[in-house]
This record gives C-alpha cells, structure tokens and sequence, in this order.
C-alpha cells in the first residue's frame, strides 16, 4: 500500500506539469495570460484533488497485483 505523503507528492508533482502545460494551452486558446492562467489554476486544483482520491482509492484495490 501507499503511503499517503507518497500520494500527496506524486499529486504536487504531475500537477506542477499540469499547471505549466495547461497555462500554456490556455494562453494559446485565448490569447491572454490572464485568462489561461485561470484556466490552468481552476484545472489543477480540481484535478489534484481527483488525482489524490484516485490514488489513495486505487491503492486499496488488490485486483492486479503479484505478491512476490
């Protein structure tokens, strides 16, 4: 099982990359750096929370792993 600091680690980091990625995207749609940082904030944090539940409930699930 995963520790939860692991969870929480791995959520901040691929949000970081997110974040960076998606305030791009979002200045190339709508031409304001304003506007697509926005955008890119309102994402990450919805999807760190997401990803952090995905984690910690998927790391309870047993199905598919090989006990050595």
């Amino acid at each position: 099982m995963e520790t939860k600091r692991r969870s929480l680690i791995k959520a901040l980091i691929w949000n970081a990359l997110g974040l960076a990625v998606m305030s791009l995207v979002g200045f190339l749609a709508t031409g304001s750096a304003a506007v697509g940082g926005a955008m890119a904030v309102t994402n990450t944090a919805i999807g760190f929370v997401m990803y952090l539940f995905y984690e910690r409930i998927w790391s309870a699930i047993r199905w598919g792993r090989h006990h050595v």
